[in-house]
């Protein structure tokens, strides 16, 4: 075998080591690939390191996120950033917003390349290096995060380390259901994480055979599900029915972005809806090329994965991958699209699939781990150790060949940057104005925002979580010259409010505004966008500068109460929070209890 001529350190399985000597020096070569998921880490996020956030299409951050109720879900919007925005408020009262978002860009990262070198337990260093390469590094990685979907990279990160504890369920090791379940929970933060790390975790834990008994089966397959209670028990619950317009089926649709075309830009990882977000390198022949390359690794090395992460891991992550391609295609394709067009319209939480390009996670795991294994292969029908050892870094290295833009914040397009001094000044006149004085309305009544601050690059409007009050915010989403209507009910009213076409009398407005339970209005002043001035004329300046401005209504704000009952929200939030405690509580638990057998084996 080549790993036999490698000597086990960078392809193929290292030697056997008595039990003894396990204890008292590392693995040959254990450094290598932690080196190499930090150095490529590093290569995306060093221009992170500069003071400020990273704005970025739906990657806002803040320096102190509020803790409100609509962060757990009790308000009129679908919720989809449930229970994400009440972590972020909970967590960055202990660190700032700023260092939050940082260590949580570079930690998806590394932790991504690592659990998936880490997934190929058999296999040599250099092997485990080009599935970490693989699976770092490629178009699906760039886009959504371009995108600012870093809470779906967090399900993406969590996904090898995933299978790792899943194979260990199967195999009776004691504590790895616990851990799973916490790598569930934090990837469940927003609707999409939850369902692809659920749907991992729990089909390697309830699929026949392996050691775990009906117990462990029975409590990690519904401990998985209620882990998604925060999300789905508001959405269940809110008094207007959570479906989607069926416009945003095709609006949504995977896109191709390169010259492979929708089912080339598939299989390589890219084709997501949004051309803004599309590294440029996707349009050149030579990174259709060297990305095709890495295809035909995994496509050669699927018989070798097999052997080396069993065969059921094989046929679980196989099937979801499928599953994901045929949920990135289904909106494209004129079979199948209307078919999700009914289940978006007619089905509650079916909106989740109209952008089926992002379950293309489970694909992206399977071809790092086959195209690992391919690789692997290929290096051990080498003549020599030589050519083993070059063949294995040509295969590390050609994800980043395909797509060197990913590199210093995929080109330039996440910089940091500061908020104007005014957002500060303003959000302190809303916390002097006393919390029952309603809810805002930011202006331009729209979703998105181009600052000039921010390069001009769109970004979701950073003011509702940057202001620290009740927002109503418009969800319908401009698309492509389309827009999508939205689900808020609550949003269309403000937004008939806001429209003179609507409503010509100002008061009239403001009347309107005020039934539905808004009693600020925020200006800002450096975006695109129409302002409705008859309506500002009418409302009672707070704090002016030009930049952000601030107005009060002059009627009393009414509470508006069609919200999902707290009773049910709250007590789902309460058994997630247990599960995740307990389950967190065993991990720390067994891995004392590993600690104290390592030291006595020592010992003895």
């Amino acid at each position: 075998m080549a790993g036999d001529r490698a000597g086990g350190l960078l392809v193929g399985v290292p030697q056997a080591v008595p039990h003894a000597a396990r204890h008292r020096r590392a693995r040959p070569g254990g450094w290598v690939l932690p080196a190499w998921c930090a150095l490529l880490t590093t290569a995306i996020v060093a221009p992170l390191t500069a003071p400020g956030f990273v704005l970025s299409y739906d990657m806002v951050a803040v320096p102190d996120q509020a803790l409100l109720p609509s962060s757990v879900g009790l308000s009129s919007a679908v919720p989809r950033a449930v229970p994400l925005d009440a972590a972020v408020a909970i967590v960055d009262s202990v660190v700032t917003g700023e260092l939050l978002q940082k260590l949580a860009l570079a930690g998806i990262l590394l932790g991504a390349m690592l659990g998936a070198g880490r997934a190929l337990l058999d296999a040599g260093t250099g092997t485990r290096v080009v599935a970490a390469s693989v699976y770092g590094w490629n178009a699906y990685v760039f886009e959504r995060l371009v995108i600012g979907h870093w809470p779906i990279l967090i399900a993406y990160a969590a996904l090898p380390w995933l299978l790792v504890l899943g194979r260990a369920v199967r195999r009776g090791r004691r504590g790895a259901g616990a851990a799973g379940l916490v790598l569930v929970g934090l990837a469940s933060l927003t609707p999409t994480g939850g369902l692809l790390a659920a749907a991992l975790f729990g089909a390697l834990t309830l699929a026949p055979g392996g050691r775990q008994g009906r117990r462990t089966r029975a409590v990690v397959g519904i401990a998985v599900v209620l882990l998604q209670a925060p999300w789905v028990v508001p959405s269940v619950l809110r008094p207007d029915p959570a479906v989607s317009d069926p416009a945003g089926v095709a609006a949504f649709a995977s896109q191709p972005d390169s010259p492979a075309g929708l089912l080339g830009s598939l299989l390589t990882l890219g084709g997501i809806w949004n051309d803004g977000v599309v590294p440029d390198s996707r349009a050149l022949a030579s990174a259709l090329v060297l990305s095709a390359v890495v295809v035909a690794l995994a496509v050669a090395g699927l018989g070798e994965l097999r052997r080396r992460i069993g065969r059921v891991e094989v046929v679980v992550v196989g099937v979801l991958a499928a599953l994901g391609g045929l949920l990135a295609l289904a909106g494209a394709a004129p079979g199948t699209a209307g078919v999700v067009e009914w289940l978006v319209a007619e089905v509650p939480g079916g909106g989740l699939i109209r952008d089926g390009q992002k379950f293309l996670a489970w694909y992206a795991l399977l071809v790092a781990l086959a195209a690992a294994a391919g690789a692997a292969r290929l290096a051990g029908a080498m003549p020599g150790r030589k050519s083993a050892l070059a063949l294995t870094a040509a295969a590390a290295v050609l994800p980043v060949a395909a797509l060197p833009d990913l590199a210093w914040g995929a080109g330039g397009r996440l910089s940091p940057v500061t908020y104007p001094a005014a957002w500060d000044d303003v959000r302190a006149a809303l916390r002097e104005g006393g919390g029952d004085a309603g809810d805002l309305v930011v202006l331009p009544y729209q979703p998105f925002r181009k600052f000039p601050w921010n390069d001009d690059r769109t970004v979701l409007d950073p003011a509702p979580r940057y202001l620290g009050v009740e927002t109503v915010v418009p969800d319908a989403l401009p698309v492509s010259g389309v827009v999508v209507p939205g689900e808020d009910r609550r949003a269309d009213r403000v937004g008939a409010a806001l429209d003179p076409d609507e409503l010509a009398d100002p008061a009239e407005g403001l009347t309107e505004l005020a039934a539905a339970g808004v009693g600020w209005i925020a200006v800002q002043r450096d975006t695109p966008g129409e302002v409705p001035a008859a309506i500002l004329s009418a409302a009672v300046p707070v704090e002016v500068n030009g930049t952000l401005d601030l107005y009060r209504l002059p009627e009393p704000a009414r509470a508006w109460t069609r919200i999902p009952p707290s009773g049910p929200v709250i007590a789902a939030d309460i058994v997630s929070l247990a599960i995740l405690v307990a389950a967190s509580a065993d991990v720390v638990r067994n891995a004392f209890l590993r600690r104290r057998r390592s030291l006595r084996s020592r010992v003895s």
